[in-house]
């Protein structure tokens, strides 16, 4: 099977990702150019605009607040108001090549119905989200009593957005759980070092966020 991932070599790529967090850095190089792709919970337009820059995607976009759809609008992109929740069941079956949901999973009211939607209308799915079960989040709970506040959970427990607590082991338990296939994953340490999956116990103990690329079963569409 042929890499269509981009080429790190090529000067004009390297620039354009160095610019952006390297999470997102990451789900850019999931995603083959030219596919058709949406991005639920695009907040500024950041990754759609990486997207267009490096692969020349079709990209449209789904945002809650009306803030972050303007800053894409000004942007040029295609985005309008929605709420994944809801909204990902009006899109029709396999309109998308890649739907990408980015540290927002958490976020939703029922992430197994919305991943369920995402690998209904997209033919593979790429989620991130912070792991709930890294050290630093243990460690915090164990030794100060408090819930963590850092870099990759940056709210406190009362404004967060959070309500879903996901360790890496969980998310991986519910694709188990809906036969959906792991194509990639990669998890990251805090300082941004990426980390293997070949002994799941360390990754989830030691990476502060995770990225997964998925494709349903064919015998699984609804």
């Amino acid at each position: 099977m042929a890499d269509n991932s981009p080429n790190p070599d090529n000067a004009t790529t390297g620039l354009a990702v160095l610019e952006h967090r390297i999470d997102l850095q990451i789900i850019a190089k999931m995603v083959k150019p030219d596919s058709k792709v949406l991005d639920v919970g695009c907040g500024d337009g950041e990754l759609l605009a990486l997207l267009a820059e490096m692969h020349n995607i079709d990209g449209r976009g789904m945002e809650l607040s009306q803030s972050g759809v303007n800053k894409c609008v000004a942007r040029g992109l295609s985005v309008i108001q929605g709420d994944a929740d809801r909204d990902l069941a009006e899109y029709p079956s396999d309109a998308f090549d890649f739907v990408i949901l980015s540290q927002t999973l958490q976020a939703t009211r029922n992430p197994r119905e919305v991943l369920r939607q995402m690998l209904r209308v997209g033919r593979h799915a790429i989620v991130s989200f912070p792991n709930f079960g890294s050290w630093r989040v243990r460690s915090s709970l164990f030794f100060g009593g408090r819930m963590p506040v850092n870099e990759s959970l940056p709210h406190n427990w009362y404004d967060t957005p959070n309500i879903h607590f996901c360790t890496i082991d969980d998310f991986t338990a519910l694709c188990d759980e809906m036969n959906v296939t792991v194509e990639k994953a990669v998890a990251l340490k805090a300082n941004g070092q990426k980390m293997k999956f070949g002994h799941s116990r360390f990754v989830n103990l030691l990476g502060e966020q995770a990225v997964f690329l998925l494709r349903r079963e064919i015998n699984t569409r609804s």
